[in-house]
């Protein structure tokens, strides 16, 4: 689960960066080959995880991760090929944070958050315009050669005209979420979550004449909650309630990222290890058994079910099972967020 920051120059990209990973003194690891390039791997910190470990004592505790990737420095210039370049970092990642500046910046020039937003999404739209133009260039010179192009030919003459009409893909997510497309890691299909970063003492959303269409928002206060995640924990209690923070950035910025890629966490227990597994909202059995290992799919029996809620309220494995919680559940089952399972497999 990976998500990239972009956003247009001195949006505060490297500040909201710098708030995720201070935030409980995470580190981050720098790229060799960009300089500037940086990937923060993240932990999901879970309650449900703590209980688990203090029940099962296992030797090793594992919790969900999230990487969140800073390419170098986007956009001065829409033109600029070597920007464009720079942008198409993120084509790697599972979904974009957009920071959107929303305060003054040093030269004093007031923002335009709307503005800045659809400057770099008519950027994104742009390249994959050119992205799947390219690729229908391709498909009907091999058609003149007698090759046929295809349901693929079809989708990208649907995202070609969404694009030219200056729509981003992720409007239409039965076009987004085409697993034919997903070679292609178009930008403007990718999930979006706008970072509004606002001045310190701002906690408002900015009012806009026009909205984004299929986009989740969140306000932050940039600079100040980068402060805030270097202090000790007794000055950052003070700060965050006398500026009304009633969460760390990094906490409401991982809700935010678990909702929007529709994420949920399953768990496997024992005294080995305890660890959290985030997939889809709506996986099957079947699915989640192979996120696991490809062995335990292939060899899938059965899946012993019950729900970390009820182990919280009963106390024991024994007291659940007593209380008929526990269900052997087949391969279409879908897993719930909390669901503590046991995959029973032979390979």
């Amino acid at each position: 689960m990976k998500l990239g920051i972009v956003g247009l120059p001195q949006s505060g990209k490297s500040t909201v960066f710098a708030a995720l990973t201070g935030a409980r003194g995470e580190e981050y690891d720098q790229a060799s080959s960009r300089n500037d390039t940086k990937i923060a791997t993240i932990t999901v910190h879970d309650k449900r995880i703590d209980f688990l470990s203090s029940l099962y004592q296992p030797k090793k505790i594992n919790y969900a991760k999230v990487e969140y990737l800073l390419p170098s420095e986007i956009l001065s210039s829409p033109s600029s090929k070597s920007e464009r370049s720079i942008l198409n970092q993120a084509r790697v990642c599972d979904a974009l944070m957009h920071i959107v500046r929303n305060f003054k910046g040093q030269s004093g020039i007031d923002p335009e958050p709307e503005q800045d937003f659809f400057r770099l999404e008519d950027e994104m739209i742009l390249s994959d315009l050119v992205v799947a133009e390219k690729r229908i260039e391709k498909i009907e010179l091999d058609r003149k050669r007698g090759r046929k192009g295809g349901e693929e030919y079809s989708l990208l003459k649907s995202c070609i005209q969404l694009l030219e009409n200056g729509q981003a893909l992720r409007n239409v997510q039965e076009l987004a979420s085409e697993p034919l497309l997903k070679g292609f890691t178009f930008l403007s299909a990718k999930p979006m979550l706008v970072i509004i970063n606002n001045d310190d003492e701002n906690e408002e959303l900015p009012a806009w004449r026009k909205m984004p269409e299929s986009v989740e928002m969140l306000v932050v206060r940039g600079r100040l909650e980068m402060d805030i995640a270097s202090m000790s924990q007794e000055e950052a209690e003070e700060f965050l309630e006398a500026y009304h923070i009633e969460e760390s950035v990094l906490d409401r910025i991982i809700k935010s990222s678990y909702s929007l890629l529709n994420r949920i966490s399953f768990f496997t227990v024992g005294p080995d290890e305890v660890k959290a597994w985030p997939v889809s909202s709506g996986t099957e059995a079947v699915e989640a058994a192979g996120v696991i290992h490809s062995d335990i799919k292939q060899g899938f029996i059965r899946a012993e079910v019950f729900s970390c809620q009820d182990l919280v309220d009963q106390g024991s494995f024994q007291a659940v099972k007593k209380a008929g919680l526990v269900r052997l559940e087949g391969k279409k089952y879908v897993v719930k967020d909390g669901d503590i399972i046991n995959f029973r497999f032979n390979v």
